[in-house]
């Protein structure tokens, strides 16, 4: 998914230092913003003003409910990213992903669409014309480590994930691993993404790891994350230290949970580019107008998106809190 702001924010983000030493209750209230005139409102809760990044996760995007019967959908036409994987998680409805690679994948509820960025790559993603009725999910971006960043762009679908059950508590291990179960999805540095499932009247506790910072995002219905009652919208930031999480449910819910290692390097993000510094952002603007090293989307009925006007002052590091 694409970041479509005309005029977007400068990004940058700092490592470990500015980050929580210890558990914490943070409570990330997104923004609305517009995929384009034709376009869905997605609820933005990260990057956000008090805090970039949760680990290597820099970016969330959740969409819907929404009914796409006689509208758009989701139309987001072909655009460039660069040092970053694009996760996409849906909980209902189809979304079609083509990339300059040539991959062409429509993603369903319960499967993973992966795109690793690397050096450069661009894509699109549509609703298809035959499409079930309600659309929602959330769209995510992984910054890549340094030592990564310059990767051959590649892409991976997952359609059966690991699954561990018990006691009314179903979780989808999307990235990384829970309690020594891995998903095949592959990582550049340590990170978790999971989706649990809780039916109604339900306590469980999940396994966490100290050195990991989380959040918790609830995807339909309102869970109770450590003690704290949590509703669709904002992002709950738990901070790290934590050995397990405890969970309940009085209605049946979902929530998405992510994770990571807190990313000990500072990058810059403009628009849909994960960068170091001003100059590699202006360059990667420069050859995503020209033309140059992003390739070219095939099938998508429309024009690609043209880059927004970089900010009149060079963007500079602004650091991981305010």
């Amino acid at each position: 998914m694409s970041n479509l702001d005309l005029a977007p924010d400068e990004t940058v983000c700092t490592g470990p230092a500015d980050g929580s030493a210890g558990p914490v209750h943070e409570l990330l209230v997104g923004r609305e913003v517009m995929l384009g005139p034709r376009g869905m409102e997605v609820t933005r809760t990260l990057p956000h003003r008090d805090r970039r990044m949760i680990g290597a996760w820099c970016f969330v995007d959740a969409y819907g409910p929404e009914n796409v019967v006689g509208g758009a959908g989701m139309q987001v036409p072909p655009h460039p990213h660069t040092g970053l994987q694009t996760v996409s998680w849906l909980v209902g409805g189809d979304v079609l992903h083509r990339d300059s690679l040539g991959n062409r994948q429509l993603v369903r509820p319960g499967q993973l669409n992966l795109m690793t960025a690397g050096r450069a790559i661009s894509h699109s993603e549509e609703s298809p014309a035959d499409r079930p009725p309600i659309l929602h999910g959330v769209q995510l971006w992984v910054a890549l480590p340094n030592r990564d960043r310059e990767i051959d762009p590649h892409f991976e679908h997952h359609a059966d994930l690991p699954v561990l059950t018990e006691h009314g508590v179903s979780t989808t291990v999307i990235m990384g691993e829970l309690g020594g179960t891995s998903s095949a999805a592959q990582v550049y540095s340590p990170l978790v993404g999971l989706e649990v499932t809780l039916a109604a009247d339900v306590v469980a506790t999940l396994p966490l790891r100290p050195d990991f910072e989380y959040g918790a995002l609830v995807l339909s219905g309102g869970v109770r994350v450590d003690g704290v009652a949590l509703g669709r919208g904002p992002l709950l930031y738990l901070g790290s230290g934590r050995s397990e999480l405890a969970l309940g449910a009085g209605h049946p819910s979902r929530l998405l949970l992510i994770g990571g290692e807190p990313f000990d390097e500072q990058i810059v993000m403009w628009w849909n580019f994960v960068g170091r510094d001003h100059d590699e952002i202006v360059r990667f603007r420069e050859e995503w107008e020209s033309g140059a090293q992003f390739g070219t989307v095939v099938g998508y009925a429309g024009n690609r998106l043209p880059a927004p006007p970089l900010p009149n002052s060079r963007l500079r590091p602004r650091g991981r809190l305010p």
